[in-house]
């Protein structure tokens, strides 16, 4: 099964000039959720990993059931002022704005491995933050999974040069 035929792309969303990648055709679609999930644990399996951060929102949606598939706990990393208890927090760029992504601060534990997971990698802002605070709480990235990467628009060589390791299920041309 192709993961990459499964998502739509949508010209000018948010923003002219954008070609969104959507994720939820690939969802929907059972095949493709479950290869998506199963591919993605499989990597991991033999990988020493103590939780999966998975990034507010899509990177729930993955990164919860791959972390039940290996059996160990996840954390989500979400924007600003989601979290009810106390947290830390990074701001980032986006390609069309700014925003800020917090964690609960006992989430994370020093010397905790972790698998870091979104649905997409483009200019990195975003990752780049969550590798910040996860290193900030004393936690080592162990690799940055991804559904799709936008190589042409920089974010995995962006996390390469803060030393992390990157993977992805598929990629897209262009932007």
């Amino acid at each position: 099964m192709s993961i990459k035929s499964h998502i739509r792309t949508i010209p000018h969303y948010p923003h002219h000039g954008i070609m969104f990648r959507d994720i939820t055709t690939l969802l929907k679609d059972p095949i493709g959720l479950c290869t998506t999930i199963r591919e993605i644990s499989n990597r991991y399996l033999n990988m020493e990993i103590d939780k999966v951060v998975g990034i507010e929102s899509r990177g729930f949606i993955i990164g919860a059931p791959v972390a039940y598939q290996l059996q160990k706990g996840f954390v989500p990393i979400r924007k600003q002022n989601k979290l009810p208890a106390e947290t830390i927090g990074r701001d980032y760029q986006l390609e069309y704005g700014s925003d800020r992504i917090e964690i609960h601060v006992d989430a994370i534990q020093p010397g905790d491995r972790i698998l870091l997971i979104d649905d997409l990698i483009a200019t990195g802002g975003t990752a780049e933050a969550a590798v910040g605070l996860i290193q900030d709480m004393g936690g080592e990235v162990v690799e940055c999974c991804f559904v799709i990467d936008l190589p042409d628009v920089g974010g995995r060589i962006r996390l390469e040069n803060l030393g992390c390791k990157v993977f992805s299920l598929c990629e897209f041309e262009g932007g």
